[in-house]
């Protein structure tokens, strides 16, 4: 049997396609009409004005950040439950992470204990993470930021085409940051964007990222600038998955549920809730085992899968206990402790096949005593 991947990359025949036309039609090179028209079009996905597509989502953090006007001292709150990317780019500027938990009820940062910080102290920017495909709690964390003039920056990498009361992800805070890596909903193989309603903020980021080359007819520069466009052809394969996106969000909600009926019932399983306001994409399904209750636990599950040959990966390891940010300050840290102790992420890609999640749960299964 083949191996079963976690989020492999789900690509058609018509993204081949897209790709071969944009060949076919000159530019090779970054920039581009194909990247004209992808801005766009993520732009309309997200409720934005503009898109800017770009090398990678740590790229647009970093310009996200950048255009806030982050640089050395600046402390900026975030959630601790995510990706390095996203601290790396706060420290890319010199800037402090401080660190807020998890809230048990959806995973995403705690709002509480984000306004205790906010009393407590002065910050540039809040940066929540919209963890693995559901938007946090921004009908809170909006007039909370906007309250004390924090500037806020969505991190909605994990998130493209959730919504929440009906927004899309990507629509929060001055500035959102979108990734397209290979595991995402949608890829262009590496890449990522940056999405705003601001044009002066969208020229700044273009400026930027493309070596903040000045205008005259020769190479001049009078700051420093990123080589973070995108090439022609990847966003031409965004374009195509773009246009394929509803499909892949449902068929990850289809896995989730399949996965909800299957194990719910093993004793010391949950699933990571969906807030009642919010359309999560499951971007990957993700539950946890209490040891104590299941008479098993969650390494237990994952060792057993992949002599199976089925991928399957610990929830994040938060921030806060990651070495390189061990000194960082944390508000709270025991609720995404104990979900990285606990927590395990099961193969959920938009081309998983019922035969191969039906061998996911039949090995699951059969690690908890008594099943």
């Amino acid at each position: 049997m083949s191996r079963i991947y976690l989020s492999p990359p789900d690509v058609r025949t018509t993204d081949a396609e897209s790709v071969s036309r944009a060949i076919e039609g000159g530019w090779i090179a970054p920039l581009g009409p194909e990247v004209d028209a992808f801005e766009e079009e993520l732009a309309a996905v997200t409720g934005r004005r503009f898109g800017v597509a770009l090398s990678s989502g740590t790229a647009a953090l970093h310009l996200a950040l950048l255009i806030n006007g982050l640089g050395l001292g600046d402390r900026v709150l975030v959630s601790t439950l995510t990706f390095s990317a996203t601290i790396n780019a706060i420290r890319y500027v010199g800037a402090q992470p401080v660190f807020i938990d998890s809230e048990i009820q959806t995973w995403n940062i705690d709002t509480d204990l984000l306004e205790e910080a906010l009393e407590d102290g002065e910050y540039a920017a809040c940066l929540p993470v919209d963890i693995y495909g559901q938007c946090a709690d921004y009908a809170r964390i909006v007039p909370l930021c906007a309250d004390r003039g924090v500037p806020l920056i969505e991190d909605a990498a994990e998130a493209l085409g959730a919504t929440q009361d009906g927004r899309p992800a990507g629509s929060f805070g001055g500035i959102a940051t979108l990734s397209f890596n290979g595991n995402k909903i949608i890829t262009t193989s590496g890449g990522g964007a940056l999405v705003t309603d601001s044009p002066a903020w969208a020229d700044r980021a273009r400026f930027l990222a493309t070596q903040a080359r000045d205008p005259a007819p020769h190479y001049q520069h009078s700051e420093i600038g990123y080589n973070y466009r995108m090439s022609n052809l990847l966003a031409a394969l965004g374009r195509s998955q773009l246009a394929d996106l509803d499909r892949r969000v449902e068929a990850r909600r289809r896995h989730n549920a399949a996965y909800r009926a299957a194990l719910a019932d093993l004793p010391g399983v949950e699933f990571m809730p969906e807030a009642p306001n919010s359309r999560s994409t499951f971007w990957l399904t993700c539950l946890t085992i209490d040891p104590d209750e299941a008479g098993t636990d969650r390494e237990s599950v994952r060792l057993h899968l992949e002599t199976l040959d089925i991928e399957s990966r610990p929830v994040w390891k938060p921030m806060h206990l990651q070495p390189v940010f061990a000194n960082c300050q944390i508000y709270g840290g025991e609720v995404s402790a104990r979900l990285f102790a606990n927590g395990l992420c099961l193969p959920s890609g938009s081309s998983l096949s019922t035969s191969d999640r039906d061998r996911v749960i039949e090995a699951a299964r059969s690690v908890f005593p008594g099943t």
